[in-house]
C-alpha cells in the first residue's frame, strides 16, 4: 500500500472517529437540554398548581363582613374620605376577611339617584337617609360603590360578587352602581366583572351591575 493510500485511510478513520465523538456529544447535549427543560416545566406546573390551590383555599375560606372602620391610607381611590364619612347617614364599609385579616374593602352609600361627584354622593345619601326615617331606615333604592381595593389576588372580584349577593337579598335596593374614578384601570375592572357602562362624566364614570 502506497503512502498516499495509507494517509487517506488514516484521515478517513480519524474523521469517522471525530464524527462519532461529535454525534455522541450532540446527543448528550440534547438529553441534558431536554431533561433541564422537562424539569423546568414540571417545576413550573407544580408552582402553578400550588398557587391555584392557595388561591382557591383563601377564596373558599374568606367571608364578607361589615366593618366599623377601615384604614383609609390603604384606599387608592378616595383616601381623603375619613371613616366618619364612610359610616354616617347609613353608609357602610364591607371587607373580605380571611384568617383574621382584611384583604379587600368596598365602601357604599345609598341613594335614590346616581351621583356624578363625591359632593353629589354626600348630598344624595343624606337625603335618602332622612327619607328613610319614615320607612324603617331602609336607606335609598340604589347602592353606590364609591371605592374598592384589594391587598390579595382575587379579593376585588370576590367582594364585588359577595356584595352583589347581599344587595339582591334586600327588599328595598334594586340597583348596584359605582361612582368610579375616570381611569382605564377602573373601567377594565368593572367591565371584566360583568358591569355595564352607565355614563362617563367630567371627573368620574358610573358602571352598573344588573340585579
Amino acid at each position: 500500500m502506497t503512502k498516499k493510500k495509507l494517509l487517506k485511510r488514516k484521515i478517513k478513520v480519524a474523521l469517522k472517529r471525530k464524527s462519532k465523538i461529535l454525534k455522541r456529544s450532540i446527543k448528550k447535549k440534547k438529553e441534558f437540554i431536554s431533561k433541564k427543560f422537562n424539569t423546568s416545566i414540571k417545576d413550573k406546573k407544580i408552582e402553578i398548581e400550588k398557587s391555584m390551590k392557595n388561591f382557591f383555599d383563601w377564596v373558599k375560606g374568606a367571608e364578607i363582613i361589615e366593618l366599623p372602620n377601615c384604614n383609609i391610607s390603604e384606599d387608592p381611590v378616595r383616601p381623603e374620605l375619613d371613616n366618619e364619612f364612610r359610616t354616617s347617614y347609613g353608609r357602610k364599609i364591607y371587607g373580605v376577611k380571611y384568617q383574621d385579616e382584611i384583604h379587600a374593602v368596598m365602601c357604599f352609600a345609598f341613594t335614590n339617584s346616581i351621583p356624578k361627584t363625591v359632593e353629589e354622593l354626600d348630598m344624595m345619601s343624606k337625603d335618602a337617609y332622612l327619607q328613610s326615617i319614615n320607612r324603617d331606615f331602609k336607606v335609598g333604592q340604589i347602592a353606590i360603590a364609591y371605592t374598592v381595593w384589594s391587598k390579595k389576588r382575587g379579593g376585588g372580584r370576590l367582594i364585588v360578587k359577595e356584595v352583589f349577593k347581599k344587595i339582591k337579598k334586600t327588599n328595598h335596593l334594586n340597583r348596584l352602581v359605582t361612582l368610579s374614578p375616570l381611569t382605564d384601570m377602573a373601567r377594565k375592572f368593572h367591565l371584566s366583572n360583568g358591569a355595564i357602562e352607565v355614563s362617563v362624566n367630567e371627573t368620574s364614570q358610573n358602571f352598573e351591575y344588573k340585579m
